[in-house]
């Protein structure tokens, strides 16, 4: 019997255009203004870690890049605290700008704390991104 999972889907819709969008999700020194200061490399199968800073926790998600199709698709796995936890994001065009959707899957029942915890930390990630995009050429 296979265990069910949960996915927290958040969709937004910037007026940038992909390839700018793109440079957000995958250029370390973006990432960390939006999201966590890293090490991130967009190359399938590379390891990297995110460094949490908060008054509430502090630490490393690990992480390993599972999709990079630019301007596209790009995914990793985030795995932190013993809950093991897959984020994709997938860039559609659209006649103003860029599509984004972000999954983020694998909740299993006893983590519907983190569940929570992720649905409100992804709108707080996605308005920084927001706030990024906003400032990048």
């Amino acid at each position: 019997m296979t265990e069910e999972t949960r996915t927290l889907v958040i969709e937004r819709e910037f007026p940038h255009p992909p390839e700018k969008l793109w440079r957000a999700l995958t250029q370390p020194h973006l990432i960390a203004e939006w999201l966590m200061q890293n090490d991130f490399e967009p190359v399938l199968g590379r390891d990297f870690k995110l460094h949490v800073e908060s008054p509430r926790w502090s630490g490393i998600i690990d992480c390993k890049v599972l999709i990079v199709e630019p301007n596209r698709k790009l995914a990793y796995n985030w795995n932190s605290m013993g809950l093991e936890t897959v984020v994709t994001f997938t860039l559609t065009p659209t006649k103003n700008g860029v599509q984004l959707r972000m999954e983020q899957s694998g909740f299993r029942e006893e983590h519907a704390r983190n569940f929570h915890g992720a649905k409100l930390g992804w709108q707080k990630f996605l308005g920084n991104l927001e706030q990024t995009l906003a400032r990048l050429d």
